[in-house]
């Protein structure tokens, strides 16, 4: 039902009558996918990273606002879940507008967002502002910066993408240091102002992402269009003028009224071609966009509803289950440990080499390494990707036991390094249902991270205000994420059961 990972390399957004005959495209890993990589790893410093040094700000919100932690926490919990939530929709716009203009409108509006969360009066300005807009601007930048390094690699996939998404932890080692420096000196409100205007960025990442597809306008020089109209010619009208002046050279005398009528005749011949030109290239352009709107939400309403679900795709299903408790793990530790910190009397150590900076640096060399390992041939992406749940889940669990500095630290480079497999998320998704099929499966993975990533720092600072402990919240956020993994065991169950008649199959024929 499902197109395989190995139709990857082939012009995806021609039109229908280009895909007759499917050429591999010369920028396939390599050339201008490069170049893809580069404006992902980007994307994920601008978006992911300033979100995970989401914890600088909150503590200034709380001393700013003095609500409780679970409300203020919401705020951080809004924009990392509708950064994520919005998937699904985000596949809409890919479909329909590309990935280009997304993330190019994606990054206008997180910026506004930004800009407008530093004149905010109360958190609940701040869940608009901040939650909403920031959020929604960085789905609609995040999602196209994914998919067009899958579309671009075929051979490197796995660590195309742990490059590509090595700028979280780039981005939340630069993003923590800058936002404490902008805080320290200017104050949160400032700080967020000029974040906003670093966003902007995200429109030059965007305009980097080039389609596969050769450019519409490649064939005609000069980028006239070939459809419209040509515009009438008043040769007529001259040769008529010309006429008139050869009777007044054979002596016809008192033409000048005529000349006018000739003039006014040729402004009128000018005026009306123009007018039509107008009128036909608006005709086109309106055209053109009702149908690529309609082909787009076609796309998109078939692959969640039509007889092509992606829900029809039990090993998927069981993946968007493991996701709505996995993302909360891997984020709460971000939000929280500031927080941790101060209460354990440890924030002298902490200024000095920040316990967010440990899981960032090892993150980075988490994603690069699992990606690496994952494109061997003789590893399987899904054993590595497995491993790398395993020793997270277990992270969770020990983190509230340490107390130390050091314990902290060592903990802390666990979850930074096993949290590495986000980069193999995409590659595990397109062996699921592949390709073709990316953008909205992505999609749908990502909303279920956003789900987790929305409830679970609340959830946590709720536990708190009742405990005032976060030991509680570690270990159900734990057992949760657990619970996740083990249906992703799934998988490997039912291919194991499935070769196993087989087999017996095979056996009783014989």
């Amino acid at each position: 039902m499902y197109t395989s990972h190995e139709d990857i390399g082939y012009d995806f957004e021609d039109d229908p009558k280009d895909k007759k005959t499917l050429k591999p495209h010369p920028d396939i890993d390599g050339g201008w996918a490069w170049m893809m990589v580069l404006s992902s790893f980007f994307v994920h410093i601008l978006i992911m990273g300033s979100q995970m040094a989401l914890g600088v700000l909150n503590v200034e919100w709380l001393e700013e606002f003095h609500q409780s932690r679970g409300l203020t926490a919401w705020v951080s919990s809004l924009s990392m879940g509708i950064t994520l939530i919005v998937g699904p929709f985000i596949g809409l716009f890919i479909n329909t507008c590309g990935c280009r203009w997304t993330t190019i409108v994606g990054g206008l509006l997180n910026a506004l967002g930004w800009v407008l969360s530093a004149y905010a009066a109360n958190v609940h300005c701040l869940f608009i502002t901040f939650g909403v807009a920031a959020g929604l601007g960085s789905g609609m930048a995040y999602l196209p910066a994914v998919v067009m390094v899958g579309r671009y690699f075929q051979k490197r996939r796995a660590l195309a993408q742990g490059l590509s998404t090595t700028g979280t932890g780039f981005g939340t080692f630069l993003m923590t240091v800058l936002l404490k420096y902008l805080c320290a000196e200017y104050g949160w409100r400032n700080a967020m102002f000029i974040q906003g205007a670093v966003s902007l960025n995200l429109c030059v990442c965007g305009a980097l992402m080039r389609p596969l597809s050769p450019g519409k306008d490649g064939g005609h020089p000069g980028g006239k269009d070939p459809q419209v109209i040509p515009a009438p010619s008043i040769e007529s009208v001259k040769s008529g003028g010309q006429l008139g002046s050869t009777e007044e050279k054979d002596g016809a005398l008192g033409n000048e009224g005529n000349l006018c009528d000739l003039q006014a005749q040729e402004c009128q011949g000018q005026a009306r071609p123009r007018k039509n030109m107008c009128a036909l290239r608006v005709l086109k352009t309106m055209s053109q966009i009702t149908l690529r709107v309609r082909k787009g939400f076609r796309e998109w309403y078939s692959g969640y509803f039509g007889t092509a679900s992606l829900f029809t795709n039990r090993m998927f299903v069981a993946f968007i289950f493991w996701a709505l408790f996995a993302y909360s793990s891997f984020v709460i530790p971000f939000i929280h440990l500031p927080e941790i910190v101060n209460l354990y009397n440890l924030a002298e150590r902490n200024d000095v080499f920040p316990l967010t900076s440990i899981i960032a640096i090892l993150h980075i060399f988490g994603k690069v390494s699992l990606g690496f390992v994952a494109d061997l041939p003789c590893i399987s992406v899904w054993n590595v990707f497995l491993m790398a749940n395993f020793t997270l889940v277990l992270s969770i669990f020990i983190l509230p036991l340490m107390h130390t500095y050091a314990g902290l630290a060592v903990i802390c480079a666990l979850i930074g390094f096993s949290s590495g497999y986000f980069s193999l998320m995409p590659v595990v998704t397109e062996d699921l249902v592949g390709i073709e099929h990316l953008a909205n499966a992505y999609g749908i993975i990502i909303c279920a991270n956003g789900i987790s990533a929305l409830l679970g720092p609340p959830f946590a600072g709720w536990i708190y205000d009742i405990t005032q402990k976060y030991d509680f919240s570690f270990y159900i956020c734990g057992l949760l994420y657990m619970v996740g993994i083990l249906s992703l065991l799934i998988q490997p169950c039912v291919q194991i059961i499935e070769q196993a008649r087989r087999e017996h199959t095979d056996g009783s024929r014989v």
